[in-house]
């Protein structure tokens, strides 16, 4: 049995999808082809989450994520990961002035990582030590530096993409890492009729500027909206039995899933998915979670969190797969 929403829900709910709708039609602008794609970085941008970009070179990864950021009235930058790129190049560094006096002071310098909107191109492309500069960032929203806290705007997001067939001069991120998105975004290849689409609009007349069509305040109101979403227990235990379905040493696991993981998704997985559900509810005119919402983004929300073992690696197998397998053993 579903609620009844309430008159003052309802305005809120017509709401949020007018925002919902006028925000996708920008992408949809921009970003041509890849509806799916740019659906799940909505909801990751509304339920107050990262997203990790992956797929091949030229299918509009950064593309994508500069539309968001011109649809949209934050602060945006604009991060390219190199081996030689240093932590205080994210985070800000110390400049040494002169004061009215005479004297000499340290003053902080922000580095690009104070905006909204943040885009770490090629986030694998970086050592490891400036790929840690991010962790506190995306899970405090705030930076630690020379012995300061400072916070950082509000909202905030990270949206990083990486590249997952060049492997030379890259470091793959570590799991601790990659169990801070919310959910990774798999990019594929236009099928012809999008290609035809996109070369009509990216060879001719370059078209005119964009103009924002969501504030800073409009983005928080909706994800304050994404939290009071209802969920009910037995869905929130179906959650719970995916998660430990992906867990190899747990009752719960296939035998196809037990020699192919290594580690199986963490209880941030199952937040992420519940997150991202109440978000994708909330775009379908719904004020409660259903069972399709769960299903449909089950593999977003927790396909970067399964650790392959080397049985897994050689055979190739998908993580959506087993996860697929995961959500079928968790009905009770």
């Amino acid at each position: 049995m579903t609620p009844s929403p309430t008159a003052d829900l309802e305005a809120r709910l017509a709401s949020f999808q007018q925002r919902t709708e006028r925000l996708r039609q920008e992408l949809a602008a921009t970003f041509i082809g890849q509806a799916e794609a740019a659906e799940l970085l909505l909801l990751a941008l509304l339920a107050e989450g990262h997203a990790l970009l992956e797929g091949a070179p030229g299918l509009g990864k950064t593309t994508l994520v500069k539309g968001l950021a011109a649809a949209l009235q934050l602060s945006f930058q604009r991060i390219q990961f190199t081996p030689d790129l240093m932590p205080a190049d994210i985070l800000g560094t110390r400049i040494l002035e002169e004061t009215q006096r005479g004297g000499h002071a340290f003053r902080f310098e922000p580095g690009p990582i104070f905006a909204h909107l943040v885009l770490a191109d090629e986030i694998n492309r970086a050592t490891p030590r400036t790929q840690s500069a991010l962790l506190e960032a995306m899970q405090e929203r705030q930076v630690t530096s020379f012995g300061e806290t400072r916070a950082l705007p509000d909202p905030f997001c990270v949206v990083a993409t990486q590249n997952p067939i060049e492997m030379e001069g890259t470091y793959p991120l570590p799991e601790a890492q990659l169990d801070r998105f919310l959910c990774k975004i798999e990019i594929r290849a236009p099928d012809e009729g999008a290609l035809v689409a996109i070369l009509e609009a990216t060879t001719g007349v370059h078209a005119a500027a964009r103009a924002a069509v969501l504030s800073a305040g409009e983005v928080l109101e909706m994800r304050a909206l994404v939290r009071e979403v209802p969920i009910q227990s037995a869905l929130l235990q179906r959650v719970a039995r995916l998660v430990q379905a992906t867990d190899p040493g747990h009752a719960l696991a296939s035998d196809t899933l037990r020699p192919l993981v290594r580690y199986g998704a963490s209880p941030r997985g199952a937040q992420a998915l519940v997150l991202l559900a109440k978000a994708r509810a909330l775009t379908r005119g719904r004020p409660w979670v259903s069972e399709e919402d769960l299903a449909s983004l089950a593999g977003p929300a927790l396909r970067h969190r399964l650790v392959l073992g080397f049985e897994g690696e050689a055979s190739a197998v998908r993580p959506d797969d087993l996860i697929r397998e995961a959500w079928i053993r968790s009905e009770s």
